[in-house]
Formats: C-alpha cells, structure tokens, sequence
C-alpha cells in the first residue's frame, strides 16, 4: 500500500516523529516547495518509462545543446575582428530595441565563462554515466565507479538488499576508522537499482558540502557487504577531480556561500537572456513575416508562378 510519504523527520533525543512528507511530489504545500522546485529543475518532474528517468535524459540532452549554443552563440557574437570592443558594450542610452540586443549579445559574452560551466557540469549530473564519464576516461584515468560497473536492475525488480542501513553505517565507519577519518557518518543512503550502499561523512546540516569538493563518501554492496568504491574529495586523478566538481561547481558551492549567490544571480542572468533573445527572434521572425506579404515579394512569387 501507499504510505503518501517517503521523508520522515525524528527527533535525534527521543526519536519522535516531527514532521513527513513525499519528496519529489507534485505538490506546492508548504513542505514540499522546495522538493518539487528542485525536482522540476533537472527533470521537469516528467515519469519514468522504457526503464529509463525519461526526464532526467531529456534534461541532459537539453544541456548537450546548451553546450553547443554557448560555443556557437561566442562566434557569432564576435562577427568582426576590428569590432571586438562592441561585443562588450552595452548601448543603456539607446533604449528600446537596440539595449535588447546588447543585454541578449554582450551579456551573454560577459557571462559566457559561467553559463558554459553550468551547461557542462548539467551533463555532468544528468548523463554523468552516458556521456560524462567515458568523455573523461578517454583524457584521464578513473577510478572504479560502483555504479559505472555495474548494469541497473529494472525499476520493477529493484536489487533487494541482504544489509540494512545500520550495518552499512557500521562498515563505512569501522572504514573510515582505518583510513583515520576524524567526521562522523553523516548520511546514508540506498540505490536500490545497483544495489550498492553509499555512507557519508559530514558533519549535521553540511550534507552537499559548504565548500571546496564536497564530502567523501564510500559504497558498499548492498548484499555482501563488499567496499565497491569510493570518492574522497581532491584525491585520484585528473579526471577523478574534474567529475568530483561538477556539482560544486553547478551549485556555486565550490565557492561557499559567496559561490551560491554568484550562481543564482546567474540564473536570473540566464532568464533575461532567454526572454531578450525571445525578443529578437520575434522582431526578425515578424520583419521576415512582412516582407513576404510585401507587393514586391508577392509579384516575385506571380511571375515564377
């Protein structure tokens, strides 16, 4: 039966139940806000299908082409060599549609190193395993995944684990112990499709990590118990590193508070470049529009009729 929550709450001293709730649902109630905006950001909450996260996968895909529509918007920005300066400037006297056109080409050149590396690392998470990940190995060394070797369990027929999350907390910590790990286990959780176990190590409240690379985590089986891997900020290779920042860096925390806010004004930057480009496309679109329906486009089109 359906239990209508999957998050619970509990007091650490008395273990009372403090508040519940279904995390991903759509639902704009209080405590769901939050969930279903985050959800919607990187799959526009659309269902499951084919044994594939459908929206995951059109969301990495639609980060592929923002990839190619930064690299492609740079060179057209840059129509001429002796008039570089003007693919910075900004036209604020001018008005209308002309600081259109600068807010949509120079700020995007302003603000191209940012909006390429939240187009990256958005492939990053979405196609990590797809497309990510063997783009890196081809460059880099990489350690062993848990999850890059292994073939995902149908969302029908989850691996059934033979641990619970208590002994997989007592693995990751007698682990961490031998590596001489001073923080506590501070999360843990299941991915009942590759059957692994992964547990992290944090402190209360800094569960992404409030700077630097995030925080180190180690993955178990789920069934034997067997230490499959692991990811420890800052350590492995050049490609190891290069994957591990990708999240930092999409989410501003790399940078700490300050990184968050650079991004989320950055988010706002991307909303006015998407309604000044919209804005542009429309007058070419209506000024093309136009001259079709001119006397001289329509004698054109009698005479070679």
């Amino acid at each position: 039966f359906a239990l209508g929550f999957n998050q619970v709450a509990l007091d650490p001293v008395s273990g009372a139940t403090l508040g519940q709730r279904e995390w991903g649902a759509l639902s704009l109630q209080r405590e769901n806000v939050l969930p279903f905006l985050y959800k919607l950001h990187y799959s526009m909450h659309i269902p499951d299908g084919f044994g594939l996260q459908l929206g995951v996968l059109l969301m990495g895909i639609l980060a592929l082409a923002w990839v190619l529509d930064c690299l492609i918007a740079l060179v057209l920005s840059f129509p001429s060599r002796a008039a570089w300066r003007r693919s910075f400037a900004f036209r604020w006297k001018a008005g209308g549609y002309r600081l259109n056109f600068d807010l949509h080409r120079s700020g995007g050149v302003w603000l191209f190193p940012l909006l390429l590396i939240l187009a990256v690392t958005s492939v990053a998470m979405n196609l990590r395993e797809e497309v990510m990940r063997p783009l890196v190995a081809r460059l880099s060394s990489l350690s062993p995944s848990p999850f890059a070797d292994r073939r995902p369990a149908p969302p029908n027929r989850p691996v059934e684990p033979l641990l619970g999350f208590a002994d997989a907390v007592r693995l990751a910590n007698a682990e961490a112990a031998r590596r001489g790990w001073q923080m506590p286990a501070g999360g843990v959780m299941l991915s009942s499709p590759f059957g692994v176990y992964g547990v992290g190590f944090f402190e209360v409240g800094n569960g992404h990590g409030d700077g630097g690379l995030g925080n180190p985590w180690l993955y178990f089986d789920a069934r034997d118990g067997t230490l499959v891997g692991s990811s420890i900020p800052g350590k492995g290779s050049a490609g190891d590193i290069f994957l591990q920042a990708m999240f930092p860096l999409h989410s501003g925390r790399i940078a700490g508070v300050p990184g968050r806010i650079l991004v989320s004004l950055c988010g706002l930057a991307v909303a006015v470049l998407s309604v000044t480009g919209v804005v542009i496309w429309a007058r070419k679109h209506r000024a093309s529009s136009l001259k079709d329906r001119s006397p001289s486009s329509m004698q054109r089109a009698a005479a070679t009729a």
